[in-house]
């Protein structure tokens, strides 16, 4: 690895998180599943920010999310998406920098607003999201850097960004940057709500090898075959992926290829304040693990670590150095 390589480049929706804390009576006057990730309009955007409690705002999206726990890991981490030249616009890009990000990606000048999401946790943890994705969406082929890419041992894209069009072009142009650079391109498949509506596209993607690496959770995977059966759905998709990540709450996560399976337990964590960012964190660690040479199980630990850090406050980014986190874990030298 030469000085100028990063370990992972992410690709995904520059957002600025909204967190409040509600009472399940709020979600339901607001005509919220809990646990659902909601797309809406700016006027949704702006009158539910006005319904909600206090909150805190602070730069997130799932894929600066990941960036942002590899470079606390101490790894060297890029992010590449759009935000507006406004208010909320320097918001993310001044949060990002200061998490140790690279962050290169010109604001918009005219456009849809910063985007946002307005998370409520309510009091067992759970979080529910309303979207906004404004500028977010409108990313392109022109925002992806092809020297950034190629600098990058790991490219990985959030599943969220597969909705518009010229987000998935940018991918697409970005994976093919990444592959004869000769580098791994990685997908998180996000929320199972995200994989309902591109279930086929994603199933092609692992199976043409677009992507290298897949990350999901119980039930995106079961969403992905479309089956109730956990270990019919792993099987599944040791079929069709190179190499994935399944991630199972307290029941731990497991990495899988077509010749092996690895699994860890949950990393402990003493009270569950916030779910919100926990797969996003458990992708950093793992993919830390990964770029410095670690073996899967190790990387699961780091990413379990890491999860259990984010979701021990409210928050999606870590409020502790997570390399002091690994050092006292014995993880890390």
């Amino acid at each position: 690895m030469t000085a100028d390589t990063l370990h992972t480049l992410t690709i995904g929706n520059a957002i600025v998180d909204v967190l409040a804390q509600a009472e399940e009576d709020f979600l339901a006057a607001q005509g919220m599943p809990k646990g659902s990730m909601t797309l809406i309009d700016e006027a949704r955007a702006e009158s539910l920010y006005g319904a909600m409690g206090p909150g805190i705002e602070i730069s997130g999206g799932s894929a600066a999310n990941t960036a942002a726990g590899i470079a606390s890991l101490g790894g060297k981490a890029g992010f590449i998406g759009l935000v507006k030249a406004d208010g909320l616009g320097k918001v993310f890009a001044h949060d990002i920098r200061a998490a140790g990000v690279t962050f290169e990606t010109a604001a918009a000048e005219d456009g849809p607003a910063t985007a946002r999401c307005l998370i409520l946790v309510t009091p067992d943890g759970e979080r529910t999201m309303n979207t906004y994705l404004g500028a977010a969406q409108n990313l392109t082929p022109a925002e992806i850097d092809r020297a950034l890419v190629e600098r990058a041992q790991v490219t990985y894209l959030e599943g969220y960004l597969w909705d518009p069009p010229p987000a998935k072009e940018a991918f697409l142009v970005a994976a093919e940057i990444a592959h004869g650079a000769g580098r791994k391109v990685a997908l998180s498949l996000s929320d199972a709500f995200c994989v309902d509506r591109y279930r086929e596209e994603f199933v092609h993607l692992l199976r043409t090898g677009t992507v290298d690496l897949v990350f999901c959770n119980e039930a995106e995977v079961k969403s992905l075959y479309q089956t109730a059966d956990f270990d019919a759905a792993l099987a599944q998709l040791r079929a069709d992926a190179k190499e994935a990540v399944v991630t199972r709450s307290e029941r731990g996560a497991l990495h899988a290829t077509a010749g092996a399976l690895v699994t860890v337990p949950a990393h402990p964590v003493s009270q569950i304040v916030d779910t919100t960012g926990a797969g996003d964190l458990f992708a950093a660690g793992f993919l830390f693990g990964l770029t410095t040479g670690r073996d899967p199980a190790t990387s699961l630990r780091l990413g379990a670590l890491a999860a259990a850090e984010v979701i021990s406050h409210i928050g999606a980014r870590p409020q502790r150095k997570l390399v002091d986190l690994a050092h006292e874990a014995g993880l890390v030298s």
